[in-house]
């Protein structure tokens, strides 16, 4: 959870997620819907399914037990470099280095490392890995990790404060406010399109789910026309839509930022007067959206579409503060 988000936005779902699931088999039982639905509103999805998947991998193939060095946790689904060593070191107290973004900012300082991010990301970690001791390389890493957290701050480090000060060459060179150096960043492209918010006589708004590699894998969604440079027109949007219904665009956008890309939609709605009907090519209708693996762009959109209209409105506004 903590791969790209903060602790502070993390605490509340850690502790509600080891309520759920106490246990390694507890997790690798449990339905992926309900493993997406607990992880709403972290974002980075795949960080989920990925859990999912190792937990099921650690419980049925090896028995329960997780392997202890940072090669073999490296073959687990979605354990990079740095969490491999982080686990091998605390969990195992293996001579490993955990190499975060805080503990990047710190080696870049100590060792006056001018090269770039990412390229000089190599070069870092094995800086690190020279410097873990061969007992208690778990509190090492945490350490280090707290350090760049607390003292060497990406602004203004505390360098008065600083144990390591006296052996600094960033701070010797007085260029600690300057590193670590990262390369320049590219601008975001924009992304438009439309999405489709149906709801039937019953209450019911329709879903569908997104496939499950790429972008936002396996959760659900109203339907969504692609994304291009420029929002359909009235006649694309009407051949975009999921099945011939009166599609009445609400007023304004919804706009949600990506790590890659920044997306504008547009939304339409339509009212049945008849209960739900069956759709080719698969899509539930779903009464209490609360109980869906929504991502927070999708929860922006089914709260534009219903933003004037009580219940469904409600509900639009319970998902999105889950």
């Amino acid at each position: 959870m903590l791969q790209q988000t903060t602790v502070q936005a993390v605490a509340s779902y850690y502790a509600k997620f080891l309520r759920t699931w106490p246990t390694v088999e507890a997790l690798a039982d449990a339905p992926q819907d309900a493993v997406l639905t607990a992880w709403a509103g972290l974002g980075y999805y795949a960080r989920a399914r990925n859990l999912h998947a190792t937990a099921k991998l650690v419980a049925d193939t090896l028995g329960g037990r997780f392997p202890d060095t940072a090669a073999e946790l490296r073959k687990l689904p979605g354990i990079g470099s740095y969490t491999a060593g982080a686990i091998a070191a605390i969990a195992f107290d293996r001579r490993e280095a955990a190499i975060d973004a805080n503990a990047e900012r710190v080696l870049a300082r100590l060792f006056a490392v001018t090269e770039a991010l990412p390229k000089s990301k190599a070069r870092l970690r094995e800086l690190g890995q020279a410097l873990v001791p061969a007992r208690r390389a778990g509190d090492f890493a945490q350490a280090v990790m707290d350090l760049g957290s607390l003292i060497c701050t990406t602004k203004r480090p505390a360098c008065t404060r600083c144990p390591l000060a006296r052996d600094c060459d960033a701070h010797r060179l007085g260029i600690q406010d300057e590193l670590p150096v990262k390369a320049a960043k590219q601008a975001r492209p924009l992304k438009r399109g439309a999405a489709f918010v149906a709801r039937d006589a019953a209450g019911a708004v329709l879903l569908v789910r997104r496939p499950e590699n790429g972008l936002l894998g396996g959760m659900m969604q109203p339907p969504l026309g692609p994304w291009g440079a420029n929002f359909p027109t009235t006649q694309e949007a009407s051949l975009q839509a999921p099945f011939r219904a009166k599609w009445i665009k609400r007023a304004g956008i919804v706009r949600h930022g990506f790590t890659h890309f920044e997306l504008e939609i547009e939304v339409y709605v339509a009212e049945l007067r008849s209960p739900s009907r069956p759709l080719h090519g698969g899509g539930k209708w779903q009464r209490d959206l609360s109980a869906v693996a929504l991502p927070t762009a999708m929860k922006k959109i089914l709260q534009h579409a219903f933003a004037d209209d009580g219940p469904l409105s409600a509900q639009a506004r319970s998902a999105r503060r889950r």
